[in-house]
């Protein structure tokens, strides 16, 4: 690899924003067959230099070479021909159109007169998803298809051109186990015939995985190019953020209070079954487990989206029917949802107004909202989550990911509640954030909040809980505490052994 030329080369790079230097110099080359990571916390100038790779941004200073040539992307269609392919983290997808038709939007393949070869459209795009390994065809509706289905469209679109360069942005964020298999089978192929390929994640599992070199930003400023193999966690993780962070597992420190949340033989058809347990104050209680374990649709439940069939549940010692989310922040219960963007805020909200908007009601004064009220309540959770904005002017939409989650998670404190309820509270989040995050769970475990926290990663769970609820089918396999639980016990009880000490 290092006699070859690079496919890609960007040549201090300088980008300008009104008060803001987002770029500053920024260098890299991508080697054809390389799978190069870029990494840094939100906010670092990733997706700053990926616009201005694909022509939505003008750079202020520097160059982009391809091979030997000198390159100005004057827009996404001109950064498209020239072989530089996106796969983004946000869907921009037709949900009314068929696959085929998304995959070819703009190059739909023609017959005389102008119409449209839709045998060969079929046949083109049906012998792309053979590649990739998926259940549907060319003519599935898109919008039928779930959030990781319309992942592999996306994914799908890399695979119609001669591509140079394949900058992939967070595309496991929604993907499940079986389908990441199949994405970095795709990542491989790519690899073997030469194509150069930008990996942005925060996970860093994947970056070991696959990657053969990794590049860091932060706060717009190149910090380093390393070798994968060369390189720890510990030692990425110092060049994004500078400074260590504490990756050590949960000791509490505090004294349980009683228990807040108790749920005894909870069912929902094929959801879950039979599904009992306690969540007590100043306890962080993690749910671990794969996809279709039943996490989210337990936390649906009591947050009143869904019904059970059978079972109790209990607050305080107090049987309750919890039948519509405003019957469980009346007594007490919130969810900040998996879905931040789609089911946590409204992106093109102020951030005060997304802070305030559950209780609007109890702030009006008159006909008219308290708007100082509404402030009050924004600065003082502001402060206390140290959420990082210009004020509560700005637009939640363009905000970092740990700065959303944050305003999510200071709603619902405002509300005062016993029970919080936090799914996936890091999903798309840099490490540093992350960091963040965590520590504010623990201090608000610590403040006497009963917190259930529901996690796909294993390093979190391990991290935050008191204990962890282990999951398999809609079932509880096993309940574990910080002390005893192993990542192989843990492992064997999410896979569907380890059931005969099931909680």
């Amino acid at each position: 690899m290092t006699d070859a030329k690079p496919v890609l080369h960007l040549d201090n790079i300088v980008k300008t924003f009104p008060g803001v230097r987002a770029l500053d110099d920024v260098s890299f080359s991508v080697m054809p067959g390389e799978v190069h990571a870029l990494m840094g916390e939100n906010g670092a100038g990733k997706s700053t230099l990926m616009k201005v790779l694909g022509g939505i941004y003008q750079p202020d200073g520097g160059a982009i070479y391809m091979g030997d040539e000198r390159v100005v992307m004057a827009g996404p269609l001109e950064a498209k021909a020239k072989g530089i392919v996106f796969i983004h983290q946000e869907l921009s997808l037709a949900e009314e159109l068929s696959v085929a038709e998304n995959i070819y939007l703009g190059e739909l393949p023609r017959k005389s007169f102008g119409r449209v070869d839709w045998g060969l459209l079929t046949e083109k795009t049906n012998a792309i998803l053979k590649k990739l390994n998926v259940g549907f065809d060319a003519r599935t509706r898109v919008g039928d298809l779930s959030i990781a289905n319309q992942q592999m469209v996306e994914i799908a679109r890399a695979l119609t051109v001669d591509a140079k360069a394949v900058i992939f942005d967070e595309p496991t964020a929604s993907l499940t186990d079986a389908e990441k298999v199949v994405l970095f089978d795709v990542i491989s192929d790519l690899k073997a015939d030469g194509v150069g390929i930008i990996y942005i994640s925060h996970r860093m599992e994947e970056i070991f995985k696959i990657t053969d070199r990794i590049s860091i930003l932060r706060d717009g400023q190149y910090q380093g190019t390393v070798n994968t193999s060369d390189t720890t966690e510990e030692s990425l993780t110092q060049m994004m953020i500078g400074r260590k962070l504490d990756l050590s597992r949960n000791a509490s420190h505090h004294e349980l209070g009683d228990v807040a949340l108790e749920v005894r033989g909870l069912s929902c058809g094929k959801l879950y079954s039979d599904v009992s347990f306690q969540v007590r104050r100043g306890e962080v209680v993690g749910f671990y487990g794969l996809v279709g374990a039943g996490r989210t649709e337990i936390a649906e439940t009591l947050f009143g989206l869904r019904d059970a069939h059978s079972g109790q549940i209990l607050l305080d010692g107090e049987e309750v029917r919890i039948n519509s989310p405003a019957d469980a922040i009346q007594r007490g219960i919130s969810l900040v949802p998996e879905d931040r963007k789609g089911q946590g805020l409204v992106l093109g909200m102020n951030c005060r107004d997304n802070m305030t908007l559950p209780q609007v009601d109890d702030l009006t004064a008159g006909p008219f909202v308290a708007e100082g009220a509404e402030v009050a309540i924004f600065d003082q959770y502001r402060d206390r989550l140290d959420i990082r904005t210009p004020g509560w002017k700005q637009q939640v939409g363009n905000l970092s990911g740990g700065n959303q989650q944050k305003i999510v998670i200071g709603k619902w404190l405002s509300m005062h509640p016993s029970v919080l309820i936090v799914d996936e509270p890091t999903r798309g989040i840099d490490v540093g954030s992350k960091s963040e995050i965590h520590k504010l769970l623990r201090e608000l475990a610590a403040q006497g909040y009963a917190v259930m926290v529901i996690s796909s990663e294993m390093p979190e769970v391990l991290h935050v809980s008191d204990r962890i609820v282990a999951m398999y089918s809609g079932r509880i396999m096993r309940t574990f505490t910080s002390e005893e639980v192993t990542e192989d016990s843990l492992i064997q009880a999410i896979s569907g052994l380890g059931g005969d000490k099931a909680a």
